[in-house]
């Protein structure tokens, strides 16, 4: 049977997991997947249930961190468009114009 600590331990892995990834969307939907599920079972007190629970988290643990490398691996260099300076974006858009501004 799990005892309370190891299961803390799981919930916080996952978390830690969760961080790991390079796309808000996904980062998100780990930590909301962790604590729902968490709390879903926490008043349960059948102990070949919470033994099963327990070895589902932790296989599902072993796939989030799989995954995290994956998505890390084939990520984008720019994190989003947030990230990049207005003045360098403004540059980058002023050069690849289609029509040149020459005065007349």
């Amino acid at each position: 049977m799990p005892g309370t600590a190891e299961v803390r331990s799981l919930y916080r892995a996952f978390l830690r997991e969760s961080v790991k990834f390079p796309n808000y969307n996904i980062r998100e939907y780990v930590k909301r997947r962790a604590t729902t599920g968490f709390r879903q079972h926490a008043t349960e007190k059948d102990t070949a249930v919470l033994d099963s629970l327990r070895q589902q988290a932790q296989a599902d643990l072993e796939v989030v961190k799989r995954q995290a490398i994956v998505y890390h691996l084939y990520s984008r260099k720019q994190k989003s468009v947030m990230d990049i300076p207005l003045a360098t974006m403004l540059e980058e858009q002023a050069a690849a114009a289609p029509y040149s501004q020459s005065s007349s």
